[in-house]
């Protein structure tokens, strides 16, 4: 008996065998795939959006000042804005079912490098070398910043990938850090919310603090919902299980009331505030979210975490420098020179 427990305990200190760590370094190839399916997806997904949105906004400009009395919907180039948005939108949300959610949410930056990057080349007014360098030298650097910052985040970010099935989904939506989450969200937002309504305490940290605790469940189920949607593609059916559904109806609603906030926050403070408070907010409490409902981190070396937040430091940064530089708008007065477009929005 002792011979065969000691040739036990040999047999348990061997090393790993040369197929088990090719098995072992396969399956971590694999989900850096992944990773970098996911990140593509959302740049591309937030680059398209980008573009749509700038050009359903030249369509409104270019209706306006030449006072063309045709609505904006009977355009051409309204529709293919509407077309490319939803093409965005679709990348975005597939790439939550791939990448990490801690991975995915502070890559929405591409969209304000991509928009800062339209605005100098459609911009309205004429430079000199010279003034044009001076003028946008924080546009420049705030677009360098968050490239690096995007750089090391995906570099960076978080290896976890576990299944969407819809009990991985209901046993974390249970777990009690979860359930302490959501309890300390829930306080916050009521308290903010009692601010907002009844002090009216209408501070732009306030709004978007609650559009952040909002958004944090958006992500959190808009990850679930891709993720079980594309196990079912895959033929593994997750429709059946009632938990896909109580995470698309508070997807929906939290989107909705999401809105809502930004719309009265549009109406009171500048866009451009609004951008880079509301992704500094936003991406800090869709993060926690993310690690601890996925447990995102869980596992992961300290040097890649350090390293995995000082590209969102940086992505920040350079948000904050892009947003800094935009003028204010003039209404009806056009940010993208005339002569730089077609005659004719379609």
């Amino acid at each position: 008996m002792d011979g065969a427990h000691s040739a036990g305990l040999q047999l348990q200190q061997l090393p790993p065998t040369s197929s088990s760590m090719s098995l072992s370094s396969s399956e971590g190839s694999f989900s850096y795939k992944e990773n970098l399916i996911g990140a593509l997806l959302a740049i591309f997904g937030h680059l398209v959006v980008s573009i749509a949105l700038n050009l359903q906004k030249y369509c409104h400009i270019r209706l306006a000042g030449t006072k063309d009395p045709r609505a904006y919907f009977k355009t051409k180039t309204w529709w293919l804005g509407l077309l490319l948005l939803l093409l965005g939108e679709l990348g975005v949300f597939a790439s939550y079912a791939f990448a990490p959610l801690s991975l995915i949410v502070p890559l929405s930056a591409v969209s304000v490098i991509a928009s800062a990057i339209i605005g100098i080349i459609f911009i309205k007014e004429k430079w000199k070398p010279k003034d044009f360098v001076r003028r946008y030298v924080l546009s420049f650097v705030g677009c360098g910043l968050a490239i690096v910052g995007t750089y090391l985040l995906v570099t960076f970010a978080p290896n976890s990938h576990e299944k969407m099935t819809g009990e991985n989904i209901a046993r974390h939506l249970v777990s009690w850090p979860f359930l302490l989450y959501m309890l300390v969200a829930i306080i916050l937002f009521c308290l903010l919310l009692y601010f907002y309504k009844e002090k009216n305490a209408n501070s732009i940290v306030v709004i978007l603090l609650l559009v952040a605790l909002l958004g944090s469940m958006t992500v959190v189920t808009v990850k679930a919902v891709s993720g079980m949607l594309v196990l079912s593609i895959q033929g593994n059916l997750q429709l059946d299980y009632p938990i896909f559904y109580v995470m698309f109806v508070c997807m929906v609603a939290t989107a909705i009331y999401q809105a809502t906030f930004l719309s009265q926050a549009s109406q009171i403070y500048d866009s451009s505030l609004i951008a880079s408070v509301g992704y500094i907010l936003s991406t800090t409490a869709a993060i926690t979210a993310g690690a601890i409902f996925y447990l995102d981190f869980l596992g992961e070396e300290i040097l890649h975490t350090c390293m995995f937040a000082l590209g969102c430091l940086i992505a920040f940064l350079g948000v904050f420098l892009i947003t800094r530089n935009r003028k204010k708008a003039i209404p009806f007065e056009p940010y993208i020179s005339m002569d730089a477009m077609p005659a004719t929005c379609g």
